[in-house]
């Protein structure tokens, strides 16, 4: 019988490389990594292809492999200093539609998605609670979430179009580990967290391992559909500065939308005033599907995922 074969996009990423070392263990996967970077490591039996999203190169190599599972990590998550939204928008979404097409037109027979919470938008009025069922309103101010967005509109197409791919959208919340480093695990770093008045700014998290376990049960799983991933739980601002033993630098909305208008000006600060909404209406993630229907279970609850990398913070610290 012959092994199943599966794809990953993004395979050099923080998570497309524990994603494709996960696949690389198992005797009954073939393994094809693709990036546009040399990965760090190559692994043994694991085919490399390098070669960027958006590029004509995507069919060829779809074709050459003919893989059963593809799963779609390539987007941009933390764009670079001499980033353009118009270059965010061709990897995100430009990549995506190239990818869809290589997989529909060489019979590829499940895709999987990494969407993100952020796709829901950030708005005063988003549920205590967001459901998959909740409308994606993305917000265009915001290049992450807009596109995040529009990808997940044009998979509906798909899903209308061209039903014989099946998809499994991992609508994924703050990703948290060990060793992660980037926007958000910033503003934990800082003496005193940022909260803005009258806002718990809710996060929930999920563990790294728990988001690379959820795309491995969607290669073997016959279930698909769309699936918020996070932990049990959530933690407020308050909640994490206090397992911090921090205190809140607690802002008025009005005056913190200046000063991060003017910080960002005089390239001081990597956040800009259009992502105030980003931490005052924070999209809390419910999990019922992912266990109920999808049958992937987390391991660790928010708070236990955010205990792990403050420890982990504290050990680096000693």
């Amino acid at each position: 019988m012959n092994s199943r074969r599966v794809l990953v996009t993004g395979s050099s990423g923080y998570l497309g490389s524990q994603v494709v070392a996960a696949l690389a263990r198992r005797a009954d996967l073939v393994t094809i990594a693709l990036d546009l970077r040399e990965p760090a490591q190559r692994l043994a039996g694991v085919a490399y292809e390098l070669a960027d999203i958006r590029a004509p190169e995507v069919d060829a190599i779809v074709a050459r492999h003919s893989p059963d599972v593809v799963v779609h990590l390539a987007s941009i998550v933390t764009p670079g200093k001499n980033s353009s939204r118009e270059f965010e928008y061709s990897v995100d979404v430009g990549g995506s539609r190239n990818l869809l097409q290589a997989c529909v037109r060489h019979a590829v027979r499940r895709i999987i998605v990494s969407s993100s919470g952020a796709a829901y938008g950030y708005h005063v009025d988003n549920p205590a609670w967001l459901s998959e069922s909740d409308a994606l309103r993305g917000n265009q101010s915001f290049a992450y979430s807009w596109h995040k967005r529009l990808v997940e509109e044009m998979l509906g197409e798909y899903r209308q179009q061209q039903p014989q791919l099946e998809q499994v959208v991992l609508r994924i919340g703050t990703i948290l580990g060990a060793t992660v480093d980037n926007q958000i695990t910033d503003l934990f770093k800082k003496p005193r967290l940022l909260a803005i008045r009258g806002s718990d700014s809710p996060f929930v998290f999920i563990h790294d391992q728990d988001v690379v376990g959820a795309i491995l049960h969607g290669v073997d799983s016959p279930n698909s559909g769309i699936f918020n991933v996070a932990g049990d739980g959530k933690l407020s601002i308050f909640e994490i500065a206090a397992r911090l033993n921090k205190r809140c630098l607690v802002l008025p909305a009005w005056l913190l939308k200046s000063a991060l208008w003017l910080l960002h000006k005089l390239a001081l600060t990597q956040y800009g005033p259009e992502q105030l909404d980003f931490l005052r209406y924070r999209p809390v993630l419910d999990n019922r599907q992912l266990k109920q229907q999808f049958g992937y279970v987390p391991r660790l609850s928010s708070a236990e995922v955010f205990e792990l990398w403050r420890a982990a913070q504290q050990q680096k610290a000693t």
